[in-house]
């Protein structure tokens, strides 16, 4: 199958360009501030009471913001090309330039959060549900911006839908950036949002966190086995790669969320 041509810039007005992958960032971001705030405003989502208000939600937005940047390249350069940045400290700051690790952006965005709710007297648990819920939405923007940037294909296939990418040689790829969005995307955001609106999993709080956090750790996982593995790391020990093993703990943790949701009253 061909590889759409579609120019990774939207439009350019000067020295301005506006790609397609930071449109993704702004519709993501902007999306879940705006659900969010939709969200505080469903009373009766919140059994034990709306854990934060419009101002709240206003605030938080920078915060978040933030986090998703800063974490996302600081994961990036310490988890994928450490060995380059340590050699070429001044281009870790070369955002414009690419390179961004969900799991690092993950990170940033919790510590966010953690930070932001002390400071506001805001249940954190109630919070990084909120959080959870809307992050789907991003991904799933995230890797179709991927898909037509033509980067992080996965592996020669000879299946029916392999895609031959313009820099990955003349052999067909699973488009695993479109698995993702699927995934981790698509099916997450509707699974999650299910659970909120008719099962009412904002009464147990950290529930939606802990599912999120299996979801995508899972999800990840397995697209990470038919992904192609970065060029300068490859697989680690010979059978894994790094984002399967940064999205172990993220399991872990969220097998930890659910029970303690679960055991409480």
């Amino acid at each position: 199958m061909p590889f759409p041509n579609i120019d990774p810039i939207i439009f350019e007005i000067g020295p301005f360009a506006l790609r397609w992958y930071a449109l993704a960032y702004m519709v993501g971001l902007f999306g879940g501030w705006r659900y969010m705030v939709l969200l505080t405003e469903r009373r009766a989502l919140w059994p034990q009471g709306t854990p934060a208000t419009r101002a709240h939600i206003d605030d938080l937005l920078l915060w978040v913001t933030l986090g998703v940047i800063v974490g996302g390249r600081v994961g990036y350069v310490l988890f994928y090309n450490a060995p380059y940045y340590l050699d070429n400290p001044a281009a870790a700051l070369a955002v414009w330039q690419g390179g961004m690790a969900f799991h690092g952006g993950a990170l940033g965005v919790i510590l966010a959060a953690i930070y932001f709710a002390r400071k506001h007297a805001i249940p954190l648990l109630s919070l990084g549900d909120m959080v959870a819920i809307t992050v789907p939405l991003g991904l799933l923007l995230g890797r179709l911006a991927n898909f037509i940037n033509g980067e992080l294909w996965g592996r020669v296939t000879e299946a029916p839908w392999g895609v031959v990418f313009p820099d990955a040689g003349p052999l067909p790829r699973h488009p695993s950036q479109l698995y993702e969005a699927a995934l981790e995307g698509a099916l997450l955001l509707i699974a999650l949002n299910i659970l909120a609106w008719r099962f009412k999993a904002f009464g147990k709080p950290g529930l939606l966190t802990g599912l999120f956090l299996i979801g995508y750790g899972t999800s990840r996982f397995l697209v990470e086995m038919v992904r192609e593995p970065d060029a300068h790391i490859g697989f680690i020990f010979n059978f894994i790669t790094m984002g399967q093993i940064l999205s172990l703990p993220m399991i872990l943790a969220g097998a930890g969320f659910v029970y303690w949701a679960n055991k409480q009253k």
